[in-house]
């Protein structure tokens, strides 16, 4: 009885709240109507990026047994932790509670402002240098287009390089136009085409791999990887490039830090939770069979020579346009995936801004262009931060390295950290019962994993400053 009083009178809160026209969900806001199947596109959208090219690398700093070994340690952990993150969605209650719109909105209902702060700094920060991370692969992308075409017609030991400032400021100035998509319920298309183009060039990378297999044979691998020695590599070094290694297996899986945001395009019958937990599963194993196979038969193809990206380190030179082909279809993923990253950033700006001056006509006048809402402030505030963002692009442009420092810092705290925490308290497991233990226990484990490859990854960093001038990337 007492159940079903809570659940009327929440209800009638609810109803309180928007005009129950059929129109709008219990939250005010307009009917959502995503599917587990464009979640899914999202997901794979989000997971198949510039991570699954530096696979083929990792697997020869790590050989095959700790390279699968790690592959499918990140695979399984993410699958968990973003089944106990769905549940987050709603709270209390994962069916009936109270809609959480962001990442950071669910920890602030369940884990309290302080944890707030911590999560809006850890998420704003990792979004931000993944959209860094997108603007300088784009660019590589790119040129490796110029560069196929470019061997193919003088030679491949022709002088084919090309600056890659220009071609940043390309990939900008079509991101300035994308983001004028208000927010993440618009993108499904888009995302589509993104994961769509995920898939073509990967594919390729595999059949490319494959041909080079049947051709010249396997490459010459190990169940450890380079053997010290080898080239003048000293353990050291070894070290700290399986350190990288594991960073960069660990970003190629991360995309909880949208998955509530992607969450809440779906539409709430079924419960968004379960509609969520599939598309997980579904997204996570395609990705992972992508990057076993991606990761597998690099390896096997050029053995401990893989180059850190094997789609621009020209490890493939022929056919000529099929190599263009896959570059291209890099280009115009990274176009979507960097919107899906940057509009947890731009949904965040626009809040605050909101809030803090409610009146300003800037702010809430919308214009019509051309049957296209427009508004001179998303204009303003998102150009500015893409353009910020591309000038910091040129300045660091290391590829390999700030993969694996964004796998590091995004893996514990936002794939791990949170979401068993946030499961914890809302399903109020006992302290130091069997459970809880075994929870606690994945989180101090993945804490371990993330802090050695964020310092192999740092120090990678920091060999490259010594090497590189600012504004003067060139590939």
């Amino acid at each position: 009885m007492s159940s079903e009083m809570h659940n009327l009178s929440s209800l009638s809160i609810t109803r309180g709240r928007y005009i129950d026209d059929g129109k709008h969900d219990d939250d005010g806001q307009l009917k959502r109507t995503g599917t587990w199947q464009q979640a899914s596109a999202h997901i794979i959208t989000t997971v198949i990026g510039s991570g699954v090219l530096s696979l083929a690398w990792c697997f020869a700093q790590m050989g095959w047994i700790p390279g699968i070994s790690t592959l499918l340690f990140f695979c399984v952990i993410s699958l968990f932790t973003s089944i106990l993150l769905a549940d987050s969605y709603r709270s209390p209650d994962p069916v009936f509670g109270t809609r959480n719109s962001t990442y950071m909105n669910a920890v602030k209902a369940t884990l309290g402002m302080q944890q707030y702060k911590l999560c809006g700094i850890a998420q704003m920060g990792v979004l931000v240098g993944i959209t860094i991370g997108y603007t300088t692969t784009t660019a590589i992308s790119m040129a490796a287009i110029y560069k196929s075409i470019c061997f193919h017609q003088h030679g491949h030991h022709a002088d084919c390089h090309v600056s890659n400032n220009p071609l940043m400021i390309t990939f900008a100035i079509m991101e300035i136009i994308l983001s004028q998509v208000p927010n993440f319920h618009e993108l499904s298309p888009l995302s589509v085409i993104a994961a769509i183009m995920s898939f073509m060039y990967s594919t390729t990378g595999i059949v490319l791999s494959i041909a080079k297999i049947a051709g010249n044979g396997v490459g010459k691998t190990s169940l450890t990887g380079i053997p010290i020695g080898n080239n003048g590599l000293t353990a050291m070094e070894k070290m700290w490039r399986v350190l990288s290694a594991i960073g960069d297996i660990a970003f190629a899986f991360s995309f909880s830090f949208v998955l509530i945001e992607i969450q809440d395009t779906l539409k709430s019958s079924p419960p968004e939770n379960k509609s969520m937990k599939k598309a997980a599963t579904v997204g996570i194993f395609v990705c992972s069979m992508f990057y076993m196979m991606c990761g597998v038969l690099g390896y096997a193809a050029f053995g401990n020579d893989a180059p850190g990206n094997f789609l621009t380190g020209f490890g493939f030179f022929d056919p000529f346009w099929l190599v263009a082909l896959a570059n291209l279809c890099v280009v115009i993923h990274l176009l979507g995936a960097y919107q899906i990253i940057a509009q947890p950033i731009f949904g965040f700006m626009e809040e605050w801004v909101r809030k803090r001056w409610p009146e300003n006509r800037l702010i809430r006048k919308h214009y019509t262009l051309g049957g296209l809402e427009f508004s001179l402030f998303r204009l303003i505030g998102r150009t500015t931060y893409v353009v910020v963002m591309t000038i910091i692009a040129m300045l660091f442009p290391f590829f390999n390295d700030f993969v694996g420092l964004i796998g590091a810092c995004t893996f514990w705290p936002l794939s791990v950290y949170f979401p068993i925490q946030m499961y914890i308290a809302q399903f109020n497991i006992p302290r130091l019962s069997c459970a809880w233990i075994c929870l606690q226990l994945i989180t101090v484990a993945c804490f371990i994993v993330s802090l050695v490859a964020a310092i192999g990854s740092t120090r990678g960093l920091v060999k490259s400053v010594t090497t590189f001038k600012p504004f003067q990337s060139v590939s």
